[in-house]
């Protein structure tokens, strides 16, 4: 049998001589969107992630920092978005377009054909493959994510195939990915990765999360969060949006990282209304996700509150389940 390795399969001096031992600067900095890396952007609808992400585009087109993050270089980006018809879209960037000229004209492109086109399907894949590589695209960029399959989202298998179809998307243009993705219905003050829909699966092949809040309905601002894989940790930016013109720019300050706190004592009425939402049933771990989710307390603080309302016989035990007493 032969010994000879598979060319796939190379030395660290066959790795060394091809390429160089210190990573790639990031397109977008700092740490926002590693060179052929997975950012997820989210956040709940109409808060302006579409907007966010085309702003974002624009700019790594044309090289330039108009959203308060630096970007390294100008960079070839292909935009496929399934929410609106292409005239509309292509109005709506030609109003972002007014206040920095032509400078992105050559390197944003658009895949009109996006629409119908399914990652979790072989031709769907391919489909999306072929346009990275007609736009030579160094950034492809998906909105949203639940256009681009037919598998359900709580399913963790399921997503977790779709997550694959993401990496071979991605190793085979050798483009970063943005991808738009919707967050769970309810979500604690500091989730950020964990927040979006499918996020176990997701939080296998993301380089990096963003996740848009609305502070105040009354203005047009947004606040910005994050999560690295690689990247040191980033307080939140505020970012307030110029309905005319259809830019965010930054607005005020950053913000200053906030460390959980417990905001008051969880109450036995707390674990009471946890459970009920929970179908008055649940496992120890389930019921204290779900405190924490709903009074923004720590882990320590839920295992306290569920052990207190057992000794007053607020809640019952049995079986490695918790429920209401009768």
């Amino acid at each position: 049998m032969s010994k000879t390795p598979p060319t796939s399969v190379l030395s660290l001096a066959q790795l060394l001589e091809q390429q160089s031992p210190a990573p790639p600067p990031c397109l977008v900095e700092p740490g926002l969107l590693p060179a052929q890396g997975i950012l997820f952007v989210g956040g709940e609808p109409k808060v302006g992630k579409s907007l966010l992400v085309a702003n974002l585009a624009l700019s790594l087109a044309a090289g330039s920092d108009r959203l308060g993050f630096p970007i390294t270089n100008a960079c070839r980006v292909l935009v496929c978005q399934f929410e609106l018809p292409i005239p509309q879209f292509v109005s709506r960037l030609a109003t972002m377009r007014r206040a920095m000229g032509n400078a992105a004209d050559q390197n944003l492109f658009v895949d009109t054909r996006a629409t119908g086109n399914l990652l979790s399907a072989p031709t769907g894949l391919q489909h999306f493959l072929l346009a990275a590589r007609a736009a030579a695209a160094e950034v492809l960029i998906l909105d949203p994510l639940y256009s681009t399959h037919d598998q359900d989202e709580n399913d963790t298998r399921a997503m977790a195939a779709l997550c694959q179809s993401l990496l071979r998307l991605r190793e085979a243009s050798r483009a970063a990915l943005i991808v738009v993705h919707h967050v769970r219905k309810s979500i604690g003050r500091y989730e950020i990765g964990s927040a979006f829909r499918g996020s176990s699966a997701l939080h296998a092949v993301g380089d990096s999360y963003l996740l848009l809040t609305r502070p105040s309905p009354q203005f047009n601002t947004v606040e910005l969060r994050f999560q690295f894989r690689y990247a040191a940790p980033q307080p939140p930016r505020l970012l307030q949006l110029d309905s005319a013109a259809l830019w965010f720019s930054a607005s005020g300050e950053p913000l200053k990282t906030v460390v959980p706190a417990d905001r008051r004592k969880v109450e036995a009425t707390d674990v009471r209304q946890a459970l009920t939402e929970l179908g008055a049933q649940a496992r120890y771990n389930q019921l204290r996700q779900q405190i924490m989710t709903l009074t923004e307390c720590s882990k320590r603080t839920a295992q306290i509150a569920i052990a207190e309302a057992c000794r007053k016989g607020c809640i019952a035990q049995a079986d490695g389940q918790y429920r209401l007493p009768d």
